[in-house]
């Protein structure tokens, strides 16, 4: 899908905005909610602090789980699709995915340079978000899927994102969408929690380094930021470029990486015809969120 950014602020005035946090004003502070399922097996909260390692157990889990499910490798294929359409090949520098788990970008942008907190041997090099190897300015597009809200401070990580990229170098998202279906969806059936109504830290306590994370969820992170707004007023030095709501009834079918599948490819042809008719209802039916930011000039 592509067309020009679909962005909703609405909820800007709704929110208190103080140095390093960003508080739905319908939670009182100092009082955290989740939205997660109360007392559900293997479900957590976004107030945890689980161990870096989960990052790593989750790699390997979903790199059996890619091995057979052909579907789901379908349905990637085209997300991946979708990103290499913004990428702008006249833009000189490295392309470069952070937390590429299995590495399956290459397969459709073959010259993506594939990283992961983890050494493992598919992989082209080792990266933490926090603190990047690579030189300033040398990229030219930095790639996060299913990354970006695992990101327990992301503007501290934005601020290592702008220092890597070169001017009017991009930042490509790819995201849970928390629509109405989508939350649902999520809520109920994946084991990282939604967050919607959580506090979401913008930068780290003085002191912090790049080997202190852990392992962090909110998958609704990118939703409120970027779709709902609320990160517009903590945007300095970039440009949103593109905020793009995605249907995708096929994803939600395929079962992802841990829960069952649900029919065959003929099902899955009929996904794809329900996800054209409510690719007009984004706040409805949206499966995935596409977020295209640019760094402005210095």
């Amino acid at each position: 899908m592509t067309g020009c950014a679909l962005i909703d602020v609405r909820l800007i005035h709704a929110l208190h905005l103080t140095n390093d946090v960003l508080r739905p004003a319908w939670i009182e502070p100092g009082r955290r909610s989740s939205d997660t399922k109360p007392g559900g097996i293997g479900s957590m909260k976004t107030t945890e602090a689980l161990p870096l390692e989960q990052h790593n157990i989750e790699i390997q889990r979903n790199r059996q789980a890619w091995q057979h499910k052909p579907l789901l490798q379908d349905i990637y294929r085209d997300f991946y699709r979708t990103i290499a359409a913004r990428i702008d090949p006249s833009q000189p520098g490295l392309i470069v995915e952070l937390g590429s788990g299995m590495g399956a970008i290459k397969e459709i942008i073959p010259q993506c340079i594939t990283t992961d907190l983890f050494p493992n041997p598919w992989l082209d090099r080792q990266e933490n978000a926090y603190r990047l190897s690579f030189a300033d300015g040398s990229v030219s597009h930095l790639i996060l899927f299913d990354v970006w809200h695992h990101l327990r401070y992301p503007g501290t990580a934005l601020q290592e994102f702008r220092r890597v990229l070169a001017p009017h170098g991009r930042l490509i998202l790819f995201e849970p969408a928390a629509s109405w279906s989508g939350r649902f969806i999520y809520q109920t059936f994946h084991h990282e929690p939604v967050g919607l109504r959580d506090e979401l830290t913008w930068e780290a306590p003085a002191g912090f380094s790049a080997k202190d994370a852990d392992y962090y969820a909110a998958q609704g992170s990118a939703t409120r930021l970027f779709w709902w707004g609320e990160a517009r007023p903590r945007l300095a030095g970039w440009r949103i470029d593109e905020v793009q709501p995605i249907a995708s009834f096929a994803y939600f079918a395929s079962g992802g990486f841990s829960g069952p599948r649900l029919g065959g490819r003929f099902l899955h042809g009929l996904m794809r015809g329900l996800d054209w008719l409510t690719a007009p209802f984004p706040r409805a039916f949206a499966a995935r969120l596409l977020v295209v930011l640019e760094k402005n000039s210095p």
